[in-house]
């Protein structure tokens, strides 16, 4: 199991983290991005969270990733 630490950046709606996850390409940050929803529906289960992602970074980069969310929004 891999000690990296990841720590939630941003929650929002599908358009948005589209934008967010443009923006820190530029910047060579590479994020992960997570949809409960999509998963859920995936494995057979309602929707609970529809259009909502959330967007983590590693520990060494969110500093970084923070900076960029200001910018942006």
């Amino acid at each position: 199991m891999s000690k990296d630490k990841y720590y939630l950046l941003f929650t929002g709606s599908s358009l948005l983290v589209l934008a967010l996850v443009s923006e820190l390409d530029k910047e060579g940050i590479i994020p992960v991005v997570k949809d409960q929803g999509e998963s859920a529906r995936l494995a057979g289960f309602g929707i609970t969270t529809p259009l909502l992602q959330d967007v983590y970074l590693h520990e060494d980069e969110i500093d970084k990733g923070k900076k960029v969310v200001k910018q942006l929004f």
